[in-house]
């Protein structure tokens, strides 16, 4: 593969000349690493044979590779694009306004892109080899990473990058795009202020975290709140009270690792008002909802999940995988820890919506009982975009906290 018109092999040729000049003198500024490509590239003969355009290019992918993310810098810097996905040093995809698309770029070799791998999870403390060849990171800018290593990823080392926007998709956005209608996020807003637990579920990539900072804008910015994370990527804005919490991968030695159990167990001793879950994957949603029952109310989680109905058997089966429960008292616990489910779909036009609000409604003849309070009807399909409405089922039947909160009389 040719990268800015250069070969794999000649990129890597021009890196170790530049990386040779540089170990005389490592503290070069920026100006100084460009001066040093330039020189060493204009030494090659191949320059000739390159355009203005591929000879900027390969400058620029060569200042990348010693001071940012090497191939993946330009990619980084395109503000649609929303996901990176490498299959393998030399097969990259993105996702772009909502469609995938494969790009011409690519690492010289496996090891290079390995050497990355290293560099990213390093800096926020990860651990990831062949012992331990799954690991989830984040990028200084708050992009979340999944990494997969050999042998488990067959076809070389795998990554996919998820990015966040600097500036987080508020409500209004929200329902400028048609993800949710007013009427429905007036009621949110309301349920939030009000401090019933929200649980937002839908499959990857249907904009669950999105959709949490989103409903996070409503929090009260007097309360105190506690924040839960696999990897850092949730952008609370408007709560000065905030203490964020990451787990911890295991050292080499197997030690020091810190999950989200521990996590939710020790915020519990942080007076928090608010608990948010970034994604309850596992043995954690006990803990989580044993908070959620303990007068941590408010607190708000997301999950995976194809409905309402589905993250209900999902919660259940989680707690069972860590805790000898029956599954009668597990189903009681789901029922009075969770007072909404939010359901979010990516739809075949690519968009992202709130496809069902559902109230949990109580525990009877053993199973967690729902009511439909929102539904989005499909009416049409125009121009390749799909037309309907986020429409108004049912209306709540658990007022008691919102009649604490003095406000029953603002809900229809």
């Amino acid at each position: 593969m040719e990268v800015s018109g250069l070969t794999s092999g000649e990129l890597a040729e021009l890196r170790e000349g530049v990386r040779s000049r540089l170990s005389w003198d490592s503290s070069v500024t920026d100006d100084e690493l460009l001066k040093l490509i330039e020189n060493e590239l204009f030494q090659k003969e191949q320059t000739r044979r390159m355009t203005a355009a591929e000879r900027k290019a390969a400058v620029n992918r060569l200042f990348h590779s010693f001071r940012g993310l090497d191939a993946l810098q330009p990619l980084l810097e395109d503000t649609e694009i929303t996901e990176i996905m490498i299959n393998s040093h030399n097969e990259i995809y993105i996702e772009k306004r909502g469609e995938l698309q494969s790009v011409n770029l690519g690492f010289e070799s496996p090891e290079r892109l390995e050497d990355l791998i290293q560099s990213m999870v390093g800096r926020v403390n990860r651990i990831v080899n062949e012992a331990s060849p799954i690991v989830d990171a984040r990028l200084p800018d708050g992009s979340r990473v999944h990494v997969v290593l050999p042998p488990i990823a067959l076809k070389g080392p795998t990554v996919t990058i998820r990015r966040f926007p600097q500036n987080p998709l508020g409500m209004t956005e929200l329902i400028a795009m048609e993800a949710l209608s007013q009427e429905a996020a007036d009621f949110l807003e309301q349920m939030v202020a009000a401090k019933y637990n929200l649980f937002i579920c839908g499959g990857t990539g249907s904009g669950k975290t999105t959709f949490l900072n989103a409903l996070s804008q409503w929090i009260p910015a007097d309360e105190r709140v506690i924040t839960i994370e696999d990897a850092a990527e949730l952008q609370i804005r408007g709560v000065s009270n905030l203490v964020s919490l990451e787990t911890r991968n295991a050292n080499s030695e197997g030690k020091g690792h810190i999950g989200i159990r521990e996590l939710i167990r020790a915020s519990l001793r942080m007076r928090p008002n608010r608990i948010i879950v970034g994604e309850v994957r596992g043995a954690e949603a006990l803990d989580m909802l044993q908070a959620m029952n303990s007068g941590h109310e408010g607190s708000l989680s997301t999950g995976h999940s194809n409905g309402a109905l589905d993250m209900v058997s999902r919660l259940e089966t989680m707690v069972l995988s860590g805790a000898d429960l029956p599954v009668i008292v597990v189903r009681q616990q789901i029922a009075s820890a969770v007072d909404i489910i939010i359901h979010l779909c990516r739809f075949r036009d690519s968009t992202r919506r709130v496809s069902e609000i559902c109230e949990v409604t109580g525990f009877r003849e053993g199973e967690v009982q729902l009511s439909t309070l929102f539904r989005f009807e499909e009416e049409k399909q125009m121009n390749g975009r799909i037309v309907g409405q986020l429409k108004r089922v049912e209306s709540i039947c658990d007022l008691r906290k919102l009649r604490s909160a003095g406000l029953l009389g603002e809900i229809d």
